[in-house]
C-alpha cells in the first residue's frame, strides 16, 4: 500500500490520543519502523526519538535481548488470567521489583498503564481506611498542576484546567494545594518557595488531615504540567507530613522512574518511603503495555482475610501480569543491570545540561528544568518579565514541527518543549538532538513569530 493510501485510511478511521485532528492532517507523520534511537516513517525519513515515544523507551528500538525474551516467553504462553491465579514470569518480575523499589515496599499489584496504576492507588487508599474502620477518611490531597492520566479517577487527583475542565461534574474533589514552582515564584530563593509550600500543606493538613485518605505526588518534577522541579527538601517534607499526621503518600514514578532522573526512582533523590507507588513506561523499556502499583505490607495486611469479611480487593484488569510483558521486563531489568544503565543516565545527563546551556542563553527561553535525562524547556515572549506569547499562536507546537523538519521527533506541553532522550542515546546523539532542538527553537521564536507577535 503506498503512502497516501495510508495517510487516506488514517484520516478516515483513526483518531489518535490528545490530538486534534485537523493539526494530524495538515501535519501527518505515520511511523513505520524503528532502530537504536531512530523511527522512519513510511516515506522513508528518519527521525531522532526526542521524547522516548512518550517518555518510557529506554534502550532504544529492536533492543535484541528484550526481543529475544518475548520471542521465548511466545514459545510456552502470550496469557493467561491473574485473577486467581499466578504465572511465572509476574511471579519473577515481582520479585525483582521489590529487590529495586525502596523499603519498606514489599507487595506489587500488576495493571496495563500508568493511568491504571494510580487509579488503582486510589483506590487502595480509599479502601484501606475503610477495611480498618476509619470511615471519615475519604479525600485526597493533590498539587496544583498535577497529572496521573486520564481516568476519572486519576483526573480527580489531577489538576491540569486544560485537561480536565470539560470533565468536571464526572470528577470527584481533592484538595489543591499549590505546586513550590521556584521560576513561577515572586521569589528567587529555593528554600523560601519549599517552605513556602510546606507550611500550606501542614495548614491544610492541620484542618483536614481526619478527611484525608491520602496524598499523590509525581515524584520529584511534574511531567505533562509543564515539567515543573520541586525544591529541593520538598518532597521529603511532604513525606515527614504524611507520617505526622497519618496519611497515606502515593508516589507517582510512571514517568520518572526507572533511570530517567538519573536515579532507579526518583524518590531516590530525597530518600523518600512511599506507602504506594505507582510504576509503568519505562517498565519494559518501552516494549509492551505493564504497569504495577507497589505498596507496604502494612496495606496489604489492611486487605487479607477471610472472603466472608468483605476485605477484598474487587479490582482487576484482563492482561494484569501478562506473561509477555513481564518477560519483556525482567529482560529490561538484566540490562539496567548488566550495562550500568542508571550510572550511564546521570553520565549522560551532566552532558546534556552542558549542551543545553547554549540553548539556556537563546533570547525567548525563560527557564530550562532538568532532572536526570527529563527536561522542559519554556518558551516566552520576554524573559526578563515571564511573559508568555499568546497561547493561540503555539510556538512550542510551531519549534517542535520544526524539529521534526530536522530529523527529531517531541511533543510540547504548551510553550515547554520536552526533551527526553533514550537512556541508551550516545553522547554523539544526544548532541545532534540538542542541536536541533535550538534550531527549533530559533526558528519558532524568532521566524515563526516575525509577523504575528
Amino acid at each position: 500500500m503506498n503512502p497516501q493510501q495510508l495517510f487516506e485510511k488514517s484520516k478516515k478511521y483513526m483518531w489518535l490520543p490528545f490530538t486534534q485532528m485537523t493539526d494530524y492532517e495538515r501535519d501527518p507523520l505515520i511511523i513505520e519502523s524503528g532502530d537504536g534511537v531512530r523511527l522512519k516513517d513510511i516515506y522513508g525519513n528518519e527521525y531522532l526519538d526526542g521524547n522516548s515515544s512518550l517518555w518510557l523507551n529506554v534502550h532504544g528500538h529492536r533492543k535484541k535481548e528484550i526481543n529475544d525474551a518475548i520471542i521465548k516467553q511466545l514459545d510456552t504462553i502470550a496469557h493467561s488470567t491473574l485473577l486467581g491465579a499466578a504465572n511465572v514470569p509476574s511471579i519473577l518480575l515481582a520479585e525483582k521489583l521489590i529487590e529495586i523499589a525502596p523499603e519498606p515496599l514489599s507487595r506489587v499489584f500488576y495493571s496495563d498503564s500508568g493511568a491504571e496504576s494510580v487509579e488503582i492507588a486510589v483506590k487502595m487508599a480509599y479502601q484501606y481506611w475503610q477495611n480498618k474502620g476509619i470511615k471519615g477518611k475519604t479525600k485526597f490531597v493533590t498539587l496544583s498542576n498535577g497529572y496521573h492520566g486520564d481516568t476519572v479517577g486519576t483526573m480527580s487527583i489531577g489538576s491540569i484546567e486544560i485537561y480536565h475542565k470539560v470533565y468536571t461534574s464526572l470528577l470527584f474533589d481533592a484538595l489543591v494545594v499549590p505546586f513550590p514552582s521556584v521560576y513561577h515564584h515572586e521569589s528567587s530563593d529555593e528554600q523560601v518557595v519549599c517552605q513556602e509550600g510546606l507550611q500550606l500543606l501542614r495548614d491544610l493538613f492541620e484542618e483536614h488531615h481526619e478527611e484525608i485518605a491520602g496524598m499523590s505526588v509525581e515524584s520529584m518534577m511534574q511531567g505533562a504540567g509543564g515539567m515543573n522541579i520541586m525544591p529541593k527538601g520538598y518532597l521529603k517534607g511532604v513525606e515527614a507530613l504524611c507520617r505526622e499526621f497519618d496519611i497515606l503518600l502515593i508516589v507517582d514514578e510512571v514517568a520518572t522512574g526507572f533511570g530517567r532522573t538519573g536515579k532507579m526512582f526518583a524518590v531516590e533523590h530525597e530518600d523518600v518511603h512511599p506507602d504506594i507507588m505507582t510504576m509503568a513506561k519505562g517498565i519494559t523499556g518501552g516494549y509492551l503495555p505493564v504497569a504495577a502499583t507497589l505498596t507496604t505490607e502494612k496495606v496489604y495486611e489492611a486487605f487479607y482475610g477471610e472472603y466472608e469479611e468483605m476485605k477484598t480487593f474487587f479490582h482487576g484488569h484482563s492482561y494484569t501480569g501478562n506473561q509477555l510483558g513481564c518477560a519483556a521486563a525482567l529482560a529490561n531489568l538484566e540490562i539496567f543491570k548488566n550495562e550500568k544503565l542508571v550510572e550511564q543516565a546521570s553520565q549522560k545527563a551532566e552532558y546534556v545540561k552542558e549542551l543545553l546551556q547554549e540553548v539556556k542563553d537563546l533570547e525567548h527561553v525563560g527557564d530550562i528544568r532538568q532532572l536526570g535525562l527529563m527536561c522542559g524547556i519554556e518558551l516566552v515572549k520576554d524573559c526578563q518579565t515571564k511573559e508568555p506569547f499568546p497561547w493561540e499562536l503555539r510556538v512550542g507546537y510551531q519549534s517542535t514541527l520544526k524539529m521534526r523538519e530536522l530529523g527529531m521527533i517531541t511533543r510540547p506541553l504548551g510553550d515547554v518543549v520536552v526533551f527526553m532522550p533514550p537512556l541508551a542515546a550516545t553522547f554523539e546523539e544526544l548532541k545532534d538532538m540538542v542541536e536541533i532542538l535550538k534550531q527549533g527553537i530559533i526558528w519558532a521564536t524568532t521566524e515563526y513569530t516575525k509577523e504575528r507577535v
